[in-house]
């Protein structure tokens, strides 16, 4: 999901995960109305959400982050998943060191993970590479098309990072004042929609 900055992007992930009211229309998941469900409930239907900002528990160690994902767990398991360290291995070198104690590009890799604790079937990411170093960059990339190809998890990706889109996704939607104006398959986002709808 594309647009310019103030376009809608951030405020269409967060009606999703329920911390806005949707206007209008309605939510589903799967066969499963949400709308009206609170982010608590959207996250046990199995919604993911990683926000801009990363907004991880400065106080908290990476492991505690962790453990509070675990609410959102439909299942009532009590476990981070191995996955979450196979995906994220500095994580798990890290897990006693407080959150506020990481780079930027490790608070976002801890977001991102702590979205990923409850087994969600739906990921929202928003701008995960917003003021990250390349090596994290291409980090985050590896971890992200790991999750794209075991194809248990369908992943919105908020991005400005043009080539680091294309390079992930399947299909695209811009956004223009609060609405989606054109979209398609990824191969069809091609320099003309990117001029028109993208260049500042």
């Amino acid at each position: 999901l594309m647009g310019r900055n103030g376009v809608g992007k951030t405020t269409l992930l967060k009606t999703i995960m329920g911390l806005l009211p949707a206007r209008s229309g309605r939510l589903t998941l799967g066969d499963r109305e949400i709308t009206r469900e609170s982010p608590f409930r959207r996250a046990r239907s199995g919604v993911g959400y990683s926000p801009q900002g990363r907004e991880i528990f400065p106080h908290l160690t990476i492991h505690e982050n962790l453990l509070v994902a675990l609410d959102g767990c439909r299942n009532g398991d009590r476990t981070i998943p191995d996955e979450i360290f196979e995906l994220f291995p500095v994580l798990k070198e890290m897990l006693t060191r407080k959150g506020g104690d990481l780079s930027g590009g490790q608070q976002q890799q801890l977001a991102i993970a702590r979205a990923l604790v409850p087994r969600p079937t739906m990921l929202l990411l928003d701008e995960p590479t917003e003021g990250i170093q390349p090596s994290i960059i291409q980090e985050i990339e590896r971890a992200i098309r790991r999750l794209r190809e075991r194809g248990t998890v369908g992943i919105l990706l908020v991005e400005q990072y043009l080539d680091f889109a294309q390079r992930l996704a399947d299909a695209f939607a811009v956004m223009e004042k609060g609405e989606v104006v054109t979209r398609g398959p990824i191969s069809e986002l091609t320099p003309d929609v990117i001029k028109r709808h993208l260049a500042v």
